[in-house]
């Protein structure tokens, strides 16, 4: 019977880790064990704000329709709801965009939605 060795597998692993924590400060680019802890802690890291992500994008974009909105003399809830009753399908990514690149396009929301 033959020894079994890993140390094909072993190494493939570490310098798959070690590629990936490439960047990482210090030891934890260098050290396999440091890498491999800071690169569990990245991956969770990396999870959890591709969520928060989203929720910061929506609040940017709802700041920025409030102060255009503001600007025009109506409230964020009411500009909303008054889309919403005229059944404009615009989200907020878009109005947000209007409302900084575009306000000409943005008023003529405005109007509608106080109608």
């Amino acid at each position: 019977m033959a020894k079994i060795k890993h140390s094909v597998a072993t190494r493939r692993r570490k310098k798959r880790t070690l590629k990936k924590a490439k960047g990482f400060w210090g030891d934890r680019s260098k050290q396999y064990r440091q890498a491999r802890r800071a690169l569990m802690h990245a991956l969770v890291y990396s999870y959890r704000d591709r969520k928060v992500k989203k929720r910061e994008f929506r609040r940017l974009w709802i700041a920025r329709i409030n102060a255009a909105c503001r600007q025009a003399g109506i409230t964020y809830s009411a500009f909303m709801n008054g889309l919403k009753k005229a059944k404009v399908g615009l989200d907020r990514k878009v109005l947000a965009d209007l409302a900084v690149k575009d306000t000409h396009a943005f008023k003529k929301l405005i109007e509608i939605a106080k109608q």
